[in-house]
């Protein structure tokens, strides 16, 4: 009588091993992210504005990847409730930023071109000027969301994903005191 259980494992074995060895001897594969956090961070300089003022928005792209970004997509529009108060006047007054361009100046929603590419761990900080107009209505609510596309892995991979600014009330001012 044969031993056919020893056959049975040794065949059983050796393409386990195979794969095993083959495995071992390839290159590692691409490291995870480069960076901790969030892909874009958003602030506000103040949280209130009265009619005639300017709010400050600061925008922060950063390549999270552990490659280099090769293309960036970013348009920020203003949300469905900033969108419905016809007497809520505002307009992008200014976008400054090293290594990024704007699109939209002067109106109410923008596209951001960032300077490319964008090496792993990097930032790059867009400032906004949201001016409120003198004539502006008063208790209501400015705010942005951001459609963020991005890729990286010489375009192998992409990201993307929509992201909300801190909303930014509109506040009356108060009556000028003429008795």
């Amino acid at each position: 009588m044969r031993i056919t259980h020893l056959r049975r494992a040794t065949l059983t074995a050796l393409p386990a091993l195979a794969a095993l060895l083959i495995g071992i001897a390839q290159p590692a594969a691409a490291a995870g992210p480069a960076a901790a956090g969030p892909d874009l961070t958003f602030s506000v300089d103040q949280p209130t504005a009265t009619p005639g003022s300017t709010v400050n928005l600061t925008m922060t792209f950063t390549n999270n990847q552990a490659t280099d970004v090769w293309f960036v997509y970013q348009s920020v529009q203003p949300t469905w409730p900033t969108t419905q108060r016809p007497d809520l006047k505002y307009a992008f007054s200014s976008c400054t930023a090293q290594g990024v361009t704007c699109s939209g100046t002067g109106g109410t929603s923008l596209g951001v071109n960032y300077a490319v590419p964008v090496p792993p761990g990097a930032q790059r900080t867009v400032d906004l000027a949201v001016t409120v107009a003198p004539d502006s209505g008063c208790n209501g609510t400015i705010g942005f969301y951001s459609y963020l596309y991005y890729e990286y892995d010489n375009g192998q991979s992409v990201k993307d994903g929509v992201f909300t600014t801190p909303e930014t009330r509109v506040v009356c001012a108060p009556a000028p005191d003429g008795s």
